[in-house]
């Protein structure tokens, strides 16, 4: 069930009667055309390639603009690595429809030159950092108990490609230290049976779905975010995850894949460790390195990443496309 959505503007929900595959884009894609057919508008936004379609539809036969939103490379995400024919329909879709639209943006350069290269495009990076962060945590507990272990955090989809067997495979070598989930996704029920079969339940909590207002109050509480996916399919090689700007709001150092995008920040801003080697051996020794010396070595380059890196300074760009489109 859909948790309750509070915001400044009306939404709209829709109750499929299809949760997922083939038939469940079909019906939402039908509704979503149907739904904005009736509806009063004056500039579309497609959030994604699953979303573009109706909204280009329209956006034709009401001459209305449209803008492009692509959070990912959708048609190469890692559900479709071994679904050639999947992917050849949403990539047929992407090569029918982004070369015919001239306001898109996404979050990351590698993805910008990926849509340069095959569609000769022009898109503009941005990034989907957090909002400045004001809260005062000191006085906030966590809603657990544990001994005084280090914490080590994972926020976002319990998903395939994850990392997250990975760093429950490290945390048997990881001492004095506990290895928090929050989230929920398609994996959970099996990491949960590894944990239990692995007698880890003293070192991994699952803390289910969180809110983002209590991720801001328990991710600084954190010693240590981790960033992991796999090198699967271009959509995680070029991945820009927004749980890496969560935590370096957070002010907590992070490991991230040796992937380009997610190199390029740590290196530029010096926030953490790229992990070289993937293997639970050396991923432990770094988690154990990390944590014994503490906050201290970032610190500096915490606090100057985490009032730089922020939703304030870059919805400026974002504002900037709404007011020029072509």
């Amino acid at each position: 069930m859909s948790l309750p959505v509070e915001k400044a503007y009306k939404i709209h929900r829709m109750k499929l009667l299809f949760n997922k595959g083939f038939l469940f884009y079909a019906e939402f894609n039908l509704r979503l055309f149907f739904k904005l057919l009736f509806t009063k508008k004056d500039i579309l936004l497609a959030n994604d390639l699953d979303t573009l379609l109706p909204n280009f539809l329209i956006s034709r036969l009401f001459n209305k603009k449209l803008v492009f939103d692509s959070h990912e490379l959708f048609s190469e995400i890692p559900e479709l690595v071994e679904r050639p024919k999947v992917k050849w329909f949403w990539r047929s879709l992407e090569k029918w429809i982004i070369p015919k639209l001239k306001n898109c943006y996404t979050v990351s350069e590698s993805i910008v030159n990926h849509y340069k290269n095959l569609y000769n495009t022009n898109f503009v990076v941005i990034k989907n950092y957090p909002s400045a962060s004001n809260e005062t945590v000191d006085s906030y507990s966590l809603p657990f108990e544990f001994s005084e272990k280090k914490i080590i955090i994972y926020q976002g989809a319990v998903n395939i490609d994850r990392g997250l067997e990975l760093m429950l495979d490290a945390m048997q070598f990881v001492n004095d230290a506990v290895f928090m989930i929050a989230g929920i996704g398609d994996v959970l029920e099996e990491l949960k049976l590894k944990v239990t079969e692995e007698n880890l339940e003293t070192k991994v909590l699952f803390l289910g779905r969180r809110s983002p207002d209590e991720l801001k109050m328990i991710t600084p509480k954190a010693n240590l975010g981790i960033c992991l996916e796999e090198d699967v399919g271009l959509s995680y090689h070029y991945a820009l995850p927004n749980k890496l700007f969560d935590y370096i709001q957070a002010q907590i150092p992070v490991i991230v894949s040796d992937l380009p995008e997610m190199r390029k920040i740590v290196n530029d801003y010096g926030v953490g460790i790229v992990l070289k080697e993937r293997t639970p051996e050396n991923l432990a020794k770094l988690l154990n390195e990390m944590l014994k010396n503490g906050e201290d070595p970032w610190k500096m380059e915490l606090e100057k990443a985490s009032k730089e890196l922020t939703w304030e300074r870059e919805s400026e760009k974002l504002k900037a496309i709404f007011q020029n489109l072509g």
